[in-house]
């Protein structure tokens, strides 16, 4: 039974442990977790049941899975002088740190060890979602497969892709909230209950997807099929076209990613 060790109990880490467990990709006996915060630690503890006890030491040692799950501003250059001296040289070094990339990782943990960068989605209790992974030379995806997998799905990318990822992919449900908040505001604007609205904004959102995915269709073919010349859903997509909607949502995705990146050049 292989075991984990995070460093760094934070709420993605959590999201991460929680998701595992309830999927049982992981049982709470397989990992451990470190934190400078000893309130996290008796929280995840209580929670879950994972070994929050151990030593940091004894955490690493133990591990053939090592998740940094810390803020990119703390002290990487003595953390990784800890995992040098405790870990064991084959185990693989599973990165959610923002900003960092795989070189900066083998700078701090060893570039001769498998290192492994995840920008996780943020959609882990759901089982949609995913996260963007790039791989070093000296990591295999049967490595981390798993435990990637557990809290969603999971596409391979080359690390030069991964600011993209992040604005695009990461941030994306952002854009799906703000849509249905509006949408269900319409729906009050025209005269409908809010709960009337909410629940007909959900609906068509998880309808319009299941359509796309069943039948196969580009969007603008159902939407060519939707609407009949003059009609009601035409008139409302001309509206729609008239607030820049598109764009304005382009220029969204174009500033996380440009925040993303600036982030990156920071460190």
């Amino acid at each position: 039974m292989s075991r984990i060790h995070f460093i760094g109990g934070g709420q993605m880490a959590e999201a991460i442990i929680r998701a595992c467990i309830a999927g049982e990709t992981l049982t709470a006996g397989q990992i451990s977790v470190s934190d400078v915060n000893e309130a996290r630690l008796q929280l995840l503890k209580a929670k879950y049941n994972v070994d929050t006890e151990s030593s940091q030491e004894q955490g690493l040692s133990a591990a053939e899975l090592i998740v940094i799950a810390v803020r990119p501003q703390d002290d990487l250059v003595a953390l990784g002088q800890t995992v040098r001296q405790f870990a064991s040289p084959a185990a693989a070094i599973v990165s959610i740190v923002a900003g960092v990339t795989i070189e900066q990782l083998g700078d701090y943990f060893g570039a001769e060890r498998p290192i492994v960068r995840v920008i996780p989605n943020t959609l882990t209790d759901t089982g949609y979602g995913y996260s963007g992974v790039a791989l070093n030379a000296h990591a295999a995806r049967e490595q981390v497969e798993d435990i990637l997998l557990g809290f969603g799905k999971v596409q391979y990318l080359e690390e030069s892709y991964i600011d993209i990822f992040t604005g695009f992919g990461v941030a994306g449900p952002n854009y799906i909230y703000y849509f249905i908040e509006s949408f269900t505001d319409a729906g009050v604007l025209a005269g409908l209950p809010r709960e009337q609205a909410w629940k007909v904004a959900l609906e068509n959102m998880l309808g319009a997807v299941a359509m796309l995915q069943q039948t196969g269709l580009h969007p603008r073919q159902l939407l060519d099929i939707n609407n009949s010349p003059g009609g009601v859903g035409m008139h409302g997509l001309y509206e729609l076209n008239n607030s820049d909607f598109a764009a304005g949502l382009q220029r969204s995705v174009l500033a996380a990613v440009k925040r993303t990146t600036e982030l990156g050049v920071k460190r």
